[in-house]
């Protein structure tokens, strides 16, 4: 049986090695460092992100790149790095990459330097890799998945054959896997999600309620199908496990690094210090940058987004963000948008 290689032991990273180890594939988990190649070899466990879990025998644990992809050429190479390693992780490996090989990415953001989506930087770093690429994304708390509990995501490549082959991979009674083949919906939903579950960590933090959180929820959900379908993604999209699946996700629950970032920072901690304490990658950070000047270059309006930005770099209080929302010119919900759908 061919092996499957995750690059990123992360607690996602690590999470999807389980999936697949208890769907009976033999894995090859990738770690960055010797340190934690050691720990998790030793303890059978991820201690720092994963602690608790115990991993599957038939997870083979390695710090060594060369030896993940070639020892043999794995069926399915799964990236589970940031977002802005990954086309480093990309210039790393290349050179191993079997033509065969399909390639799954599960990172949710917008790259910072160039603003391009991830599917554009897999492009960039390997021309043609469309035909055999996959964004893995959803509502998919790696501390719930890792322990079994039932979840749903989605697949989705402008190649159907290949969602479909990522489905079989990873499907299992526990991990429910859709496919959909509109990538720039499914990678802008995974991306914004996170910068809008700040501005809810930030309200929650404030002391505010369940009205406030629905509200900056749904107008939220309104900003990232706004932003999307004007990058080429069909808002239906939005309605999906990539959309409001993973928003509601990330913007509930205390498992969210960037909903627990919010609340610190609306509780008045600065973002130096919020970031230093969490010891961990928040991904919506440094997407806020990015969708800071993604909105320029498309010329949308994305008010939430605009007063996370403010608050994270440009030296508003929470409250007055809040009070910037709730003052803008009066405004009609319905938007007219033209419903398309991407199909294969």
């Amino acid at each position: 049986m061919k092996k499957i290689t995750v690059l990123g032991a992360g607690s996602w990273g690590t999470a999807l090695a389980i999936v697949l180890a208890n769907n009976g594939w033999p894995v090859n988990l990738w770690c960055r460092t010797q340190e934690q190649k050691e720990q998790m070899i030793m303890k059978r466990e991820n201690t720092k992100y994963l602690p608790g879990v115990v991993l599957p025998g038939n997870i083979t644990i390695s710090s060594n790149l060369e030896e993940v992809l070639t020892d043999p050429s794995p069926l399915c190479i799964v990236f589970s790095v940031p977002t802005n390693a990954v086309r480093e992780t990309l210039n790393k490996v290349k050179h191993l990459l079997k033509s065969s090989t399909i390639l799954v990415n599960t990172a949710k953001g917008i790259e910072t330097n160039t603003l391009k989506r991830l599917s554009e930087v897999f492009e960039d770093e390997l021309p043609g890799i469309s035909d055999r690429f996959c964004v893995l994304s959803g509502p998919s708390h790696a501390e719930e998945v890792a322990r079994g509990v039932p979840t749903t995501v989605v697949a989705a490549s402008s190649k159907r054959k290949v969602a479909e082959k990522v489905q079989d991979i990873f499907i299992s009674p526990q991990f429910r896997v859709y496919t959909n083949p509109d990538v720039i919906g499914v990678e802008i939903g995974g991306a914004l999600k996170n910068v809008i579950a700040l501005a809810t960590g930030i309200s929650d933090g404030l002391g505010y309620g369940d009205n406030s959180r629905a509200a900056l929820i749904t107008r939220g959900m309104t900003e990232i199908a706004r932003l999307g379908v004007k990058m080429g993604a069909s808002p239906l999209t939005f309605a999906g496990l990539s959309g409001i699946g993973d928003l509601v996700v990330t913007c509930t629950s205390m498992h969210s690094r960037n909903r627990r970032a919010g609340i610190a920072l609306g509780q008045g901690k600065d973002l130096e210090t919020v970031l230093k304490e969490m010891g961990m990658v928040v991904e919506g950070v440094n997407t806020t940058r990015s969708i800071n000047k993604l909105k320029e270059k498309y010329d949308v309006e994305l008010p939430i987004s605009q007063e996370v930005y403010n608050v994270l770099f440009k030296g508003v209080s929470p409250r007055e963000g809040v009070v910037n929302l709730m003052t803008r010119m009066r405004k009609h919900e319905m938007e007219n948008v033209v419903l398309k759908q991407v199909q294969w």
